[in-house]
């Protein structure tokens, strides 16, 4: 029915503290699929389809909160599933990936794991889809990585190889649609008879922010186009954001130390 992305990513803020942020994001030849698949928090990012039981996306992200790993969450969620070989489940917590495509899904399916990122698909054209999904988010974050990584020694040497520092100017919510861009290129869902499409993404982060950017989190619920509209959608948010931090990021700070 779909395919998506899940990722964790570091970052260091305006601050100097270190920080990470998850996402995800999914599109489908099916209407709302923002109500059913992605979920997201501070503690990591999950997407539940093929058969979709909406419960192992919201009760995965729960588990993630309360200190499970990635692996062991979504794991103990199928073991209680009785329709665990119809399901697609994947995502990333804080030091883990996790990816499930249960045997009666349907054809093409499958998934790919890398470092600090899932991607998986079921009703595609052929696997093509998941690679160049997968290839070109790898691209996206080796554009984004800081040739120098922030923080202090100690930090530097506590974080993996494989799990670079991001530019925090680099919106993930832009990047992950370039992601859903190139699987799409590539086919996508292969139900070519269903017309209306729809795709969503969202972006969490461990970073105390004052105000969210509206663009991370963002539906597109019935089109024909559904990436270039889940971009459209993306750079107006984008724009607003900017725009109303730009001429009222004062009313928004008094707004807060009212609430203090």
């Amino acid at each position: 029915m779909t395919f998506s992305i899940c990722v964790r990513e570091s970052y260091t803020d305006e601050a100097g503290d270190e920080q990470t942020r998850f996402g995800v994001a999914v599109t489908t030849r099916l209407a709302g699929v923002g109500t059913l698949c992605p979920f997201a928090s501070e503690h990591g990012a999950v997407a539940t389809q093929s058969l979709v039981n909406v419960d192992l996306g919201r009760k995965g992200v729960e588990y993630l909160g309360d200190g499970l790993a990635v692996e062991d969450a979504l794991e103990a969620l199928l073991n209680a599933d009785d329709g665990r070989s119809q399901r697609q489940l994947h995502g990333v917590g804080a030091d883990g990936e996790f990816a499930f495509s249960g045997e009666e899904c349907r054809p093409w399916y499958g998934h790919v794991v890398g470092d600090n990122y899932t991607v998986a698909g079921n009703l595609l054209t052929d696997e093509d889809v998941v690679e160049a999904t997968a290839t070109a988010y790898e691209a996206s974050v080796a554009r984004s990585a800081t040739s120098e990584r922030a923080g202090s020694e100690a930090t530097r040497e506590q974080r993996a190889p494989d799990d670079p520092t991001t530019d925090p100017d680099s919106p993930l919510a832009e990047r992950l649609i370039d992601a859903l861009a190139a699987g799409y290129e590539l086919g996508g869902d292969k139900r070519e008879d269903l017309h209306v499409q729809s795709a969503a993404l969202l972006v969490r982060t461990t970073e105390d922010r004052d105000m969210a950017p509206y663009y991370d989190d963002l539906r597109v619920d019935a089109t024909e186009t559904p990436i270039e509209d889940l971009r459209e959608t993306y750079e107006l948010a984008a724009e607003g954001y900017e725009m109303a931090m730009e001429r009222y990021a004062d009313e928004y700070a008094d707004d807060e130390d009212a609430g203090d």
